[in-house]
């Protein structure tokens, strides 16, 4: 099982390096592969909300934590331009899960021969994941590799202001033979529920992430924070930094187990 965490969004330099230097640690210790994800712009805020850093200055934090702690790089794009300057630093492209259905984007994403990682949409069934594996594949100079697309379930909506996790759609998903990823995270929003800001139950996290890898996961998806309180972006369901070592120690143990029975 391999890991995507960071926080949200960009806020600043300190946040990110104090962040990636944490997890960098806890994940050598427990074995377990980090990809640093956090994004330079929150482009589908639910409002007129701060944004994040901005890409330039977004990209340029990301290169540091790569330069400085060899971590591996995931973030997303909600423009097809914007698709080649972030492989440029990214060793992932992230689609979000409100675009996932957009072929310019997913197809500039699968030009640059990074890993394209498709959050599926909120609006999506797993099935409907088939499509945007095409779309890539049609493009891709990496069609024929494995792992060349990663699948993200991150929740449906259930009515206004609800997401609800079919947990068999980590089993349908897994069937197009990409690695399938549990985002815990934003599973747990409460969309548009605190008076135009997303809400969400960070309590529920470790809940759901069990159910998943008892399921089997190919990776797991959590973004986390010094102080998720004040974070800028989905400060309801991010993980507090300091819960992030015992949170993956139970993810391990799961994993392992589930494995060893296979």
């Amino acid at each position: 099982m391999f890991l995507i965490a960071g926080p949200c969004a960009i806020e600043s330099r300190d946040c990110v390096m104090q962040t990636a230097e944490t997890l960098k640690r806890i994940c050598e210790e427990i074995g377990v592969p980090l990809y640093f994800k956090s994004s330079y712009d929150k482009a589908n805020r639910t409002s007129a909300s701060p944004r994040g850093i901005g890409m330039e200055e977004g990209l340029r934090i990301l290169q540091e934590v790569k330069s400085q702690f060899g971590l591996p790089i995931l973030t997303d794009v909600h423009e097809s331009w914007q698709c080649a300057p972030v492989a440029e630093v990214a060793d992932v492209v992230q689609i979000p899960a409100f675009l996932s259905r957009q072929t310019d984007l997913l197809q500039a994403a699968a030009r640059t021969g990074r890993i394209v990682n498709v959050k599926k949409g909120q609006f999506m069934a797993p099935w409907d994941m088939g499509g945007a594996i095409s779309k890539i594949d049609a493009v891709s100079p990496n069609a024929s590799e494995e792992g060349r697309v990663w699948l993200t379930e991150r929740g449906s909506s259930f009515g206004y202001g609800r997401l609800v996790v079919d947990m068999s759609s980590l089993v349908e998903m897994r069937r197009y033979g990409c690695p399938v990823v549990y985002d815990a995270t934003h599973s747990v929003q409460q969309p548009s529920a605190q008076s135009g800001v997303t809400g969400g139950n960070r309590e529920m996290v470790p809940h759901l992430m069990r159910a998943a890898l008892a399921v089997g996961i190919d990776g797991l998806f959590i973004e986390t924070h010094p102080d998720p309180d004040q974070a800028i972006s989905d400060a309801a369901n991010q993980v507090r930094l300091s819960d992030m070592a015992s949170l993956l120690r139970q993810a391990i143990e799961i994993d392992t187990l589930i494995h060893h029975k296979k």
